[in-house]
């Protein structure tokens, strides 16, 4: 266990925080570009909160290049 619940974000609350179509995140996500969703059922899934947030703090490292 990591010690701290792990929290999962669901498509409505990725497309808040990330300026991206669904389909250009799953373009993203084939090409190992975006954190990858986990399957929790058979029609639902979730990506890793802190995955997400990881992407978006290296996207905002980078920009100052």
């Amino acid at each position: 266990m990591t010690g701290y619940p792990i929290r999962l974000l669901r498509l409505p609350e990725i497309l808040r925080r990330v300026p991206y179509s669904a389909a250009h995140l799953w373009r993203l996500e084939q090409a190992g570009k975006f954190p990858r969703r986990a399957r929790l059922g058979a029609n639902r899934v979730a990506w890793v909160e802190a995955e997400v947030d990881a992407w978006v703090s290296a996207k905002l490292e980078g920009r100052g290049q």
